[in-house]
């Protein structure tokens, strides 16, 4: 399992390491001459039975997954050259098959020919419900309000940007998760799956 916002989140903690981005100032040049320093990798954790992003070798999934990096990753993902080698790094990925990867451009220009796309979707209020759920688990005291605001400002970017928006692709399947729990969404997958391995 390939989460490829992580891959996004891994660059804007790149750049905000290294100082090329914050809150109110992007040096986007300094972060465009610097990409080929970066090594954006995933390892299978089975204690957690979870996939891990790594940063040039660190585990870095917590340092990710804070509203900071939440608020910064839209303006990485609309760089042209940042996408270029993210786009690279997952089409290598895929090449091994077997693979589920999740993402907002994957079904439209990553894998265009990919067996089975699936188009997830659900409530803004409930995405934002899910996501505070998850930060305050972790010890993150960011208000349900600024995680929902972070959400429908990062989709209006992801879906306005000129470079590789967040579309649906035409013959992605629909799934809209609002009002099912995650044993429902399992089964509808693996039906779905199961009947492209039957065609």
């Amino acid at each position: 399992y390939i989460d490829t916002g992580a891959m996004y989140r891994a660059v804007a903690l790149f750049a905000l390491q290294n100082g090329f981005i914050d809150v109110d100032f992007f040096d986007e040049k300094a972060l465009i001459q610097h990409l080929d320093k970066i090594n954006v990798s995933f390892s299978f954790n089975s204690k957690l039975n979870t996939s891990e992003t790594f940063l040039n070798g660190k585990n870095i999934e917590r340092e990710i997954r804070g509203i900071t990096i939440s608020n910064l990753v839209s303006k990485i993902a609309k760089i042209k050259e940042v996408r270029a080698k993210m786009v690279e790094l997952q089409r290598e990925m895929g090449k091994k098959k077997g693979l589920v990867m999740d993402g907002r451009d994957i079904g439209s220009v990553v894998f265009p020919n990919a067996e089975l796309k699936i188009f997830m979707t659900a409530a803004f209020e409930i995405r934002a419900k899910r996501r505070f759920d998850e930060l305050k688990a972790k010890g993150d005291n960011t208000s349900y309000e600024a995680v929902l605001k972070n959400i429908v400002s990062r989709d209006d970017d992801d879906t306005s940007r000129t470079e590789n928006p967040l579309i649906k692709a035409h013959d992605a399947v629909v799934l809209d998760n609002s009002n099912i729990n995650q044993e429902e969404q399992f089964l509808i997958v693996m039906n779905l799956v199961n009947e492209k391995l039957k065609s």
